[in-house]
């Protein structure tokens, strides 16, 4: 048994896919596959049940996994200790962001972190799913932490720091007859047609929730995946929008009101997979973060 081989089990039994964890770890199926037969050999035990159509862990591998996932991680620490005593921090860290998050200006954060850890090698990933994608990135390990705007029951099985909070806004074209009023009240949106993100986006469920649980129908008629592009959709009178605050709405031709009578808020924090003890690397870019979103930080 060898490092390499548990880290081509752990990755088959995280995507369930040999096919998915050579891409993960950057090889060609043939080697995630040898690798696994030789630590099934080693072990004298079969540690996936296959099929031409799905791949399970058997009772062996559900008991291997947390011990593998332990193994390698004090590897990896062991390593850390070495390096860092002789060249400085080191490591690798996958992070996973919103697209055109603006509450923190992720680039000046990441270039600080450069200048001041050069041997850690970052990189910044996105998904198409939004925050609910990037959540179960992280708990898949397939991302060491991510910045996202869920409802803490979504955010199960992570560790939560919370970064900022800003509350919801009604966006209209600044034509419609509700934009000369002071705020609206979200029974005054039922019938309208709205522009908004697609599932799985963070802001997009706690508004579906916010208004199933009030009992308004309501329709969605533009999906985009950038919320700053949304104000754009509304000024041409394609739909209103109930966003997060946050500057980009504040567009020319679209009138921003706050919304009376809930105090529905959006929260971005910062997660890593609980009961996994985060790399010095991670920990280190944990802290900077957290710093930065103080009063007076650099990069709110």
């Amino acid at each position: 048994m060898d490092s390499r081989q548990l880290e081509y089990f752990v990755a088959v039994a995280e995507e369930l896919s040999f096919t998915r964890a050579a891409h993960r770890m950057f090889t060609v199926q043939s080697t995630v596959s040898a690798a696994v037969r030789a630590l099934e050999t080693d072990l004298k035990t079969t540690l996936f049940d296959r099929s031409t159509r799905r791949v399970t862990l058997s009772a062996a591998g559900q008991a291997l996994l947390p011990e593998a996932k332990a193994a390698l991680e004090a590897l990896d620490r062991a390593r850390a200790v070495v390096e860092e005593a002789s060249t400085g921090l080191r490591g690798n860290i996958r992070i996973g962001t919103l697209a055109r998050l603006n509450l923190v200006n992720l680039a000046e954060l990441l270039g600080a972190f450069h200048q001041k850890y050069p041997l850690v090698n970052v990189q910044v990933a996105t998904s198409p799913t939004g925050s609910s994608g990037l959540a179960d990135d992280v708990r898949h390990g397939r991302l060491d932490v991510a910045l996202v705007g869920l409802a803490k029951p979504e955010l199960y099985g992570l560790e939560i720091r919370d970064l900022a909070t800003v509350p919801f806004v009604v966006l209209l074209p600044s034509s419609h007859p509700l934009a000369k009023e002071p705020d609206v009240r979200l029974e005054e949106l039922a019938g309208e047609r709205f522009v908004d993100m697609p599932l799985g986006f963070g802001n997009r469920s706690m508004v579906d929730r916010t208004f199933e649980n009030a009992g308004i129908p309501r329709r969605v008629q533009v999906e985009v995946p950038e919320l700053t592009t949304i104000p754009d959709y509304v000024r041409v009178g394609l739909g209103v929008a109930v966003v997060p605050e946050l500057e980009p709405a504040r567009a020319p031709g679209v009138t921003q009101l706050p919304i009376a009578g809930t105090d529905l808020t959006w929260t971005l924090s910062v997660v890593t997979a609980s009961g996994r003890r985060s790399s010095r690397a991670v920990t280190a870019l944990l802290d900077l973060l957290t710093d930065s979103i103080r009063p007076g930080g650099a990069y709110f």
